[in-house]
């Protein structure tokens, strides 16, 4: 009868502890996600370096922001929707919309925080007002961001895109081309790398960035005061239902202060505009 208490009195204590190891894990990985470290996906220009800026002042509320730098514009919405890591930055709405339809992911806007002008750039030629006949022009070939360059180009007399088109329109909706411009579709990142090879390029404000282009040196560009302004702000973006998670508005409310803005201001000369 001792032993068989005895073995009783192990087996609650083993039980005991159990619960308390497990208890304390389920803590531990609730205190990561409130007050640990926030994983954050960006492009590396002009997104991870404004998100560096935020560093210290999130340290101070007890979270640890670690910044995992992207060049590519699918990666990061996939690892944020697999919960991999906890938000990304580098994108504007119409981009994740057109995204969430295609993979079905469940992403969603937090904030926005800044606008970067889409630009017509310098290749082979400078004047878009005198385009030589069978000018080559690249521009992004994801669904929004050729939209938004072929409407840009529209907008400053090189083509004429089908009514209705918006922001699905592709070279296929181009009904004027008075000049035979050649449409060259490639890849976000690979468009400043063929500015030697074409006439002209269309580049995101990061691109541009990245290659060590400014908005100042564009031919053309999207102007501030325009619809493109509040359509394509870049976003903070998280999975679906973590919007108000404590550690997640603590980093909104950092990208959001002044200092914030004014090293936006400082550092991009116009290439990248804070938005209040």
């Amino acid at each position: 009868m001792k032993k068989l208490k005895k073995l009783f009195l192990i087996i609650l204590v083993l039980a005991l502890s159990l619960t308390a190891f497990v208890g304390c894990q389920n803590n531990e990985e609730q205190d990561d996600k409130v007050s640990g470290k926030i994983k954050v996906a960006a492009s590396p220009t002009p997104h991870a370096e404004i998100l560096a800026q935020v560093k210290d002042v999130l340290a101070e509320q007890g979270y640890e922001l670690e910044i995992v730098e992207f060049s590519d514009y699918v990666q990061p919405n996939l690892v944020v929707d697999s919960g991999d890591l906890d938000a990304n930055f580098f994108q504007h709405k119409p981009y994740l919309d057109d995204f969430n339809n295609e993979k079905g992911t469940k992403l969603v806007t937090v904030a926005p925080v800044h606008y970067e002008p889409l630009g017509v750039y310098a290749g082979k030629s400078s004047d878009l007002a005198n385009i030589p006949d069978g000018a080559s022009i690249a521009v992004p070939n994801d669904t929004t961001n050729e939209a938004r360059a072929l409407l840009l180009l529209e907008t400053n007399g090189v083509i004429k895109i089908r009514e209705g088109a918006g922001l699905a329109a592709t070279k296929n909706d181009i009904v004027d081309n008075p000049y035979n411009i050649e449409i060259i579709e490639l890849e976000a990142a690979q468009v400043s790398r063929v500015i030697g090879e074409v006439d002209f390029v269309v580049l995101n404000g990061n691109y541009a960035l990245d290659a060590g282009l400014n908005i100042s040196e564009a031919v053309a560009k999207e102007e501030q005061e325009s619809e493109a302004a509040v359509v394509y702000a870049n976003i903070l973006v998280v999975k679906e239902g973590n919007e108000q998670r404590e550690d997640i508005q603590a980093l909104v409310d950092a990208l959001k202060s002044d200092a914030v803005k004014q090293y936006i201001n400082d550092t991009y000369k116009g290439a990248v505009i804070a938005i209040d």
